[in-house]
């Protein structure tokens, strides 16, 4: 634990805390050389590598290297020690915009004002190839001028988190403004689905509650996927028929930044306050990489050989996961599932052994280890050519895992025998629980 007057790398001085989570606080701090005020996260090392979050950790640091927006909080440095990881960032005075909403809502000139800002941070964003996935009051800060600052980007994905069908798979966020493809797990686009999010942080602003609100959250689902929200009647025209576009369910035909720029509600009093982007290279963070990488636990050469990139797991995917709570109905016709999971307690070393050790006993080809997913195949034809298996691990909790499984190609009947004669019974020993089986119990992760 850190006290107040503790100084970091001879360069910081730690005053209040600020705030903190499971596995980093954040301070105010001062620049001993230069009295600079700044917001110090420090992140617990041995904390984020017993759960497999370093690379979470690397992501983040990459994410803000790439963005350098007057609208987003500026990461100046990454330092290290053996034990802890701090990123150095601007310090935000105003707090969270969060507080504003949760007196009632906001003067339209003004909700119009720092929605033009959080769309010119997004845009940029996302000409850098980053997409938040979680924007929300509570990840808006402000400052002393009262402008509009991003911060959070822990649940942030770049461009080459995408799959082969060009869409991002991990589901994430808060629900109440998470987009209804993100939420039906069938692959998004990170920009849409931003897009959506920005619409409800809008609507919140001026309505003072949410969009899509119930007691019951799968009916607070089915209104996200169906679009179902009223505007208030102290709303203008202009921001009425603007948020519709934009709280589209459809994706494809939600719109665009670039048409949200274009719209006249979007463009007032915009010419008097816009911002002049101040883009600096993407390597101007200076950072202590071999720090951040070097971890004291040990590793053996086995682990090394079998570790595969675990996806964290969420409470979206978990409810969604869940018996019951299939959400894909709500948003695709006729959407018919090919995937399959199963829970287990025991190590993801363990799994990956047992997962090929089924390969060899069902004579399936290990083609490769793919962002995360370990691809197998037949060794001949079925009737509709090679029959593809891929499965995924997510990372629910550090010893509760769930394995999903798709088939990739070949035929669908074949697969479910393949499922149901072969996986199955291979699996048995490490399973905890099989999707949809009556007697599945209640993880102890779950409940309060």
């Amino acid at each position: 634990m850190e006290n107040r007057g503790t100084v970091v790398m001879q360069k910081y001085e730690i005053g209040r805390l600020l705030g903190k989570g499971t596995f980093a606080k954040v301070y105010y701090a001062r620049n001993i050389s230069n009295g600079q005020s700044v917001a110090i996260k420090m992140i617990d090392k041995e904390k984020v590598m017993k759960v497999g979050l370093m690379e979470h950790v690397k992501r983040e640091i990459s994410v803000m290297r790439l963005v350098r927006h007057p609208n987003v909080v500026e990461l100046f440095e990454v330092l290290a020690t053996r034990t802890k990881i701090y990123f150095v960032m601007e310090y935000v005075k105003g707090g969270e915009l969060f507080s504003k909403v949760s007196k009632g809502k906001v003067p339209e000139d003004d909700a119009r004002k720092y929605f033009q800002q959080l769309i010119s941070a997004i845009d940029y964003c996302h000409s850098r190839g980053v997409y938040h996935r979680d924007l929300k009051p509570e990840n808006l800060l402000l400052d002393e001028n009262d402008n509009l600052k991003v911060t959070d980007f822990g649940l942030s994905a770049l461009i080459d988190s995408k799959r082969q069908d060009n869409l991002l798979h991990t589901t994430c966020g808060t629900p109440a403004y998470v987009s209804p493809e993100v939420i039906s797990r069938i692959g998004y686009d990170g920009a849409k689905a931003d897009i959506w999010s920005c619409g409800v942080v809008l609507f919140v602003l001026m309505a003072g509650y949410y969009p899509f609100h119930d007691s019951n959250l799968m009916e607070m689902y089915r209104k996200i996927g169906k679009g179902e929200f009223k505007c208030p009647s102290w709303f203008s025209s202009g921001a009425k028929k603007l948020i519709t576009k934009i709280l589209d369910p459809d994706p494809s035909t939600r719109i665009s930044i670039a048409k949200i720029k274009e719209s006249k509600w979007f463009k007032k009093g915009l010419g008097d306050r816009k911002l002049k982007l101040e883009e600096q290279p993407k390597d101007s963070v200076p950072m202590d990489v071999a720090a951040v990488s070097n971890s004291s636990v040990s590793t053996t050469e086995q682990e090394k050989q079998d570790s595969m990139k675990l996806m964290n797991l969420n409470a979206f995917d978990i409810i969604s996961l869940s018996v019951g709570f299939d959400l894909s109905g709500f948003f695709v016709e006729n959407h018919q599932k090919e995937e399959a999971w199963f829970t287990s307690k025991e190590t993801a070393s363990t799994i990956i052994s047992r997962l090929h050790d089924m390969a060899k006993l069902l004579k399936l080809k290990v083609i490769k280890k793919e962002d995360g997913v370990l691809k197998m195949a037949t060794l001949n034809d079925g009737r509709n050519g090679i029959l593809g298996v891929d499965f995924e691990i997510f990372d629910v909790s550090p010893s509760f895992y769930l394995v999903e499984m798709n088939r990739s190609s070949g035929d669908t009947l074949e697969y479910q025998k393949l499922l149901k004669e072969g996986i199955r019974p291979a699996l048995a020993d490490i399973v905890w629980a099989w999707q949809g089986d009556r007697q599945y119990p209640r993880p102890r992760q779950q409940q309060s």
